[in-house]
C-alpha cells in the first residue's frame, strides 16, 4: 500500500518533466480542440450537403475502410520506420485535406463526392498514424508511467474538446461551418510542427530480428500476426471490442438524426450532447489517473461496459417520454462518457504492457483494424435500419446487446484476474 501510494506523485511529476511527453500532450491537446469544432460543423454539413440517412452511413462506413484494407501493410511500416516522423507527416497531411475540405464548402463547390473522396484519403492517413502513435508513447514514457500518461493524455484531450464544443456553436454563427473546418485544419498543422520538436532516440530492437538475413514485410506481418493469435486474452478482447463498435456505430452515425429529428435541437443540442460525452469522459480519465491503478484492469473494463450498456439503452426514454428531452438525453449520454475511459484506456495500456516495443506499431495496426472491421458493416446497416425502425428503439435494442460481452468477460478466469 505505501509503495503505490509513493509511485503515484512522483508519477506525475515525472511525467511534467518529461519534455517529450508534454510536447505529444500538447500536440493532442491542439489537435483535440480543432476536432470537436470539426465534429458539430463537419457532422451537420455532411447532413445538410445529402439529406440522406444512407449516404451518411455509408460515408461514415468509408471512413474506417482504410484501415482494413491497408492495416495489413502500415503496422508492418511503422515498426521499420521513425513513429514520430510518421505522426507528423500525417497530421500534416490531414491538416491540408480538412483545409481544402473548409474552402470548397466556403466557395459552394463542396459536392458528396468530394466527401466520399476526402475522407478515404483522411482515414488512410490516419491508418498509419494510429499504430505510430501507439508505438511512440512507451518510448517516451517507461512502463510504469503508461497508465498515468494515457489517462492524463485522455483527460487532457477531453479538457479541449469541451472548450471546443463549448465554443463550437458561437464559432459557427460567427465564422460559418467552413470557417470552423477550417481551424481543424489548422490545428492539425500545428500539431504536425510540435510533434516535429519531439527527440525521441529509438531503440535498435527494430531492427533486430532472429536472425541475420533480412525479413520481408509479409514476414514481419506474420510475427505480429502470430503473437497476436498465441496470446488468448488479446484475443478475447479484440473479438469483444469488435463486437462493441458494432453495437455503437449506430449512435455515432445516427447522432445528428436523433438530435434533429427526435430530440427537434439544431446544432446547439448537437453541442449539448457533446459536451455531455465529453465532460462524462473527462471525470472518468480524472479518475482512473488518480485511481485507476488501484482496480484490476478486467474490473474496470466490465464495470464500464455495464454502464455503458445501460445508458445507450436509457436513449430511448427522452423520446418515448418528452420530459425536457434534450437534457435527459445529455444526462444518459454523460454516463456513456463515463464508460468510455474505462473501457478504452485499460485496454491501451495492457496492450502496451504486453507487446514487445518493436512490434507494437504491427500489433496496434492488427488489433486496430480487427475491431474497426465491424464499423463499416454497421455503418451501413445503421443508415439501412434507419430508414424503418426509429433511431431511439434502434439505441434500446443495441444497449441490451451490450450486456453480451459483460456476462462473457466474468466467465472468463484468466481475464479476470488481469
Amino acid at each position: 500500500m505505501t509503495d503505490v501510494a509513493l509511485t503515484k506523485k512522483p508519477g506525475l511529476r515525472e511525467l511534467k518533466v518529461n519534455n517529450p511527453f508534454m510536447l505529444f500532450l500538447t500536440a493532442k491537446i491542439i489537435s483535440r480542440f480543432g476536432d470537436s469544432i470539426d465534429s458539430i460543423a463537419y457532422s451537420w454539413m455532411v447532413y445538410l450537403l445529402t439529406g440522406s440517412k444512407v449516404l451518411m452511413g455509408t460515408l461514415f462506413a468509408l471512413n474506417f475502410v482504410p484501415g482494413i484494407l491497408f492495416s495489413l501493410f502500415t503496422g508492418v511500416l511503422v515498426d521499420r520506420w521513425n513513429p514520430r516522423m510518421i505522426v507528423m507527416l500525417a497530421d500534416l497531411s490531414r491538416g491540408i485535406m480538412v483545409i481544402i475540405t473548409g474552402l470548397l464548402y466556403w466557395r459552394g463547390l463542396l459536392l458528396p463526392w468530394h466527401l466520399f473522396l476526402f475522407t478515404f484519403i483522411n482515414s488512410t492517413f490516419e491508418c498509419f498514424a494510429m499504430p505510430a502513435e501507439m508505438s511512440l508513447v512507451p518510448r517516451i514514457l517507461p512502463k510504469n508511467l503508461l497508465l498515468s500518461g494515457n489517462s492524463v493524455s485522455s483527460s487532457a484531450g477531453r479538457i479541449a474538446e469541451l472548450a471546443g464544443l463549448a465554443t463550437a456553436g458561437a464559432l459557427i454563427g460567427l465564422i460559418g461551418m467552413s470557417g470552423a473546418i477550417i481551424i481543424d485544419g489548422l490545428t492539425f498543422v500545428i500539431s504536425a510542427l510540435l510533434i516535429a520538436c519531439i527527440r525521441v532516440p529509438l531503440e535498435p530492437t527494430t531492427q533486430t530480428s532472429t536472425s541475420n538475413q533480412p525479413t520481408t514485410y509479409f514476414q514481419e506481418f506474420k510475427v505480429g500476426l502470430k503473437f497476436i493469435t498465441s496470446h488468448k486474452l488479446l484475443l478475447i478482447i479484440m473479438c469483444v471490442a469488435t463486437f462493441v463498435n458494432l453495437c455503437l456505430t449506430p449512435f455515432n452515425v445516427l447522432n445528428t438524426v436523433y438530435v434533429k429529428e427526435l430530440l427537434h435541437a439544431g446544432p446547439i443540442g448537437l453541442s449539448i450532447l457533446g459536451t455531455s460525452l465529453i465532460s462524462g469522459m473527462l471525470i472518468s480519465g480524472l479518475w482512473l489517473s488518480v485511481k485507476g491503478s488501484n482496480f484490476r484492469k478486467s474490473v474496470l473494463i466490465v464495470s464500464g461496459f455495464i454502464i455503458l450498456s445501460i445508458n445507450y439503452a436509457l436513449l430511448f426514454i427522452p423520446v418515448a417520454f418528452p420530459i425536457y428531452p434534450l437534457y435527459s438525453a445529455a444526462i444518459f449520454i454523460f454516463g456513456m462518457g463515463i464508460a468510455v475511459p474505462l473501457v478504452s484506456t485499460p485496454t491501451a495500456t495492457y496492450l502496451m504492457e504486453v507487446t514487445p516495443k518493436e512490434m507494437l506499431g504491427r500489433v496496434g495496426s492488427l488489433f486496430n483494424m480487427v475491431c474497426t472491421c465491424a464499423m463499416p458493416v454497421g455503418s451501413l446497416i445503421a443508415g439501412s435500419v434507419a430508414e424503418f425502425i426509429p433511431v431511439h428503439m434502434l439505441y434500446l435494442i443495441l444497449g441490451g446487446l451490450l450486456m453480451i460481452p459483460v456476462f462473457f468477460l466474468i466467465t472468463q478466469k484468466n481475464f479476470m484476474k488481469v
